[in-house]
């Protein structure tokens, strides 16, 4: 029986060093490469569009930036990316931004908690924890229904990714706290949301209820690639809080892997995912902001053990070679969709600072694959 279990135990091992060993990662490429797109994006910050420090566009790319100066950082603590990070919350007093409920304007503070916990000085959170207090406090009495459309609605979770830019905050806070309070006002908010725009036949979310019962050209719902891509980074973000026995996660795991299968699915035969979801011939330009985020939710799925490795790398392998296609010789990410709220045209020369932040996530996932690579 013992010699039975070790021949097992020995076949299981020698097919995941071979899966391993098929990953075309070398952790040096990888870590150059990321070092390209986040050294142009700082030499670059007003190329696109000229966003405010605390807008929801830095706030994405913060996010990024923040692993990236981690990963940067193994070998100098106080990173130059640290201290561009540090500099732009010391200039804004690691204020959030302006809408006291709305989503957008608290994305920055996951950045903001993420900096407190390396440099550990109060006055980097506290501007955080007093916005989230007044919120969980006197919660908005908008609309029940999360009609998206007015100022009044926007205080409420009424547009899928506004899952990306306030829930992790709040996970954040009740990792930081201990206070139920952040956790349960995140999952209330959350489930709300999940419960009027998840389309369960099609595992997939509308951006906001306009979506609903309008067709792509091919007669297909519409289901914008970035605003779920947004969704599932959110979840991935949430996911590396919530501790294994708080009974919260179970929900979000089980979204989590629902999600990954789907869009796997969705994936196009170069790589990438395309502005439209179940229409992609009609919006036939490659999109980096979505593709980034996908690939850095399923490669941390891969790596946190949540997702299958043989399932999902051959799908991870090539959106991060499509992911590094779009970069130019001088470290600028292309094709990333403008601004907006459904699928639309996109062009090589389009980048965002938010496709970049996604970049730097979906890099930095694929970097720990690529460790073990030669």
């Amino acid at each position: 029986m013992k010699k039975n279990r070790l021949i097992f135990t020995l076949i299981f091992l020698l097919i995941g060093m071979n899966i391993t060993s098929k990953v075309p990662f070398n952790k040096a490429e990888v870590k150059n490469k990321l070092k390209q797109v986040a050294d142009w994006q700082i030499a670059n910050p007003s190329t696109a569009h000229e966003h405010h420090d605390l807008d929801w566009t830095n706030g994405a790319l913060y996010v990024g930036m923040v692993d990236w100066a981690e990963l940067s950082g193994k070998e100098d603590n106080d990173s130059a990316y640290y201290q561009w990070l540090y500099k732009i919350g010391s200039r804004n007093e690691w204020q959030p931004y302006k809408r006291m409920y709305h989503a957008d304007d608290i994305a920055v503070s996951q950045s903001f908690i993420d900096l407190y916990r390396k440099y550990k000085k109060e006055e980097m959170l506290i501007p955080t924890l007093a916005r989230a207090e007044w919120i969980v406090n006197h919660p908005s009495n908008s609309t029940f229904r999360l009609e998206y459309g007015n100022s009044k609605t926007l205080e409420r979770w009424t547009w899928c990714d506004a899952l990306f830019m306030a829930p992790p905050v709040y996970a954040k806070l009740y990792r930081e706290t201990g206070n139920r309070k952040y956790l349960q006002f995140m999952d209330n908010e959350y489930r709300a949301t999940y419960d009027y725009l998840f389309d369960k036949e099609d595992s997939l979310f509308y951006r906001d209820w306009h979506y609903f019962g309008k067709k792509e050209a091919n007669g297909k719902k519409v289901f914008w690639g970035r605003g779920n891509a947004w969704v599932l980074g959110g979840l991935a973000e949430i996911l590396q809080e919530l501790p294994s026995d708080v009974m919260e996660r179970k929900f979000y795991e089980e979204l989590f892997v629902k999600l990954c299968y789907r869009v796997a699915k969705l994936q196009n035969k170069d790589g990438y995912w395309r502005a439209s979801l179940l229409d992609p011939a009609s919006y036939s330009s490659p999109e980096t902001s979505s593709t980034g985020f996908f690939v850095y939710a399923l490669a941390y799925g891969v790596n946190s053990g949540l997702l299958s490795e043989k399932d999902f790398m051959p799908v991870i392998i090539k959106g991060w070679k499509a992911l590094t296609d779009a970069v130019d010789a001088t470290g600028k990410l292309g094709w990333v969709q403008p601004i907006g709220a459904d699928p639309a045209k996109v062009t090589r020369d389009m980048t965002e600072v938010y496709g970049v932040g996604a970049f730097l996530l979906a890099g930095c996932q694929i970097y720990k694959m690529a460790a073990a690579t030669k």
